[in-house]
């Protein structure tokens, strides 16, 4: 059986929300009224997060990227990915995020995954560009299409927010956090809770 796990990056990875204290930090005004908009469902993540991007200087990217790789990650990285190493399970990486962002908290361990897919950003102008090869529907990075692309026979999906709900009920398994867990009891798409990567290893080896 082909099996591969798909990990979201931002809350998930990381032990918190990296993208949102990135964007409240470099775009506080637009954040505060676009972010709320996007959790009540109200803005696509496609709408919102072009709106707040687009609006960051460009010269504020290397800030961005410093401000990013200093968060902490979650306990048991990467104590799963000798798991998955192991178990020869590919991980590949899902983030609605930025593609430098997930890169640079994930360094000493890009060796390890099968793949990150992110938003690419363009600094070349006077303001930060948006280009996601993902980018479809109501999504800045369709993450289900790009799980689709792999032709798993099982997928193990890990995420925490609204940003990895079509992820998660595309997914044979999903672990999920809150407040993804909240959508997913909306859809009544069965789920496995966790707080750290060590419950996803000892609940993956039991199963």
């Amino acid at each position: 059986m082909k099996r591969i796990v798909f990990c979201d990056f931002d809350g998930t990875i990381t032990a918190t929300e990296t993208f949102v204290a990135m964007i409240t930090k470099f775009a506080p005004e637009v954040s505060a009224l676009v972010l709320p908009e996007i959790y009540a469902k109200r803005v696509t993540l496609r709408q919102g997060v072009r709106k707040m991007l687009e609006l960051i200087p460009s010269t504020s990217y290397p800030e961005l990227i410093e401000f990013t790789r200093v968060q902490p990650m979650r306990a048991g990285f990467v104590e799963f990915l000798d798991f998955l190493e192991t178990e020869q399970i590919p991980i590949v990486i899902i983030s609605g995020g930025l593609q430098g962002m997930v890169e640079s908290v994930l360094q000493p361990y890009l060796h390890r995954i099968e793949a990150i897919h992110a938003i690419d950003i363009d600094t070349s102008g006077d303001y930060l560009q948006v280009n996601s090869r993902y980018e479809s529907g109501t999504e800045m990075v369709a993450k289900a299409e790009i799980m689709a692309s792999y032709h798993a026979d099982e997928s193990i999906a890990i995420g925490d927010s609204i940003t990895d709900w079509n992820m998660a009920m595309a997914a044979s398994i999903v672990f999920a956090r809150p407040p993804l867990t909240q959508y997913l009891d909306e859809r009544k798409k069965p789920y496995i809770k966790w707080e750290n990567f060590f419950d996803i290893r000892d609940a993956l080896i039991d199963l």
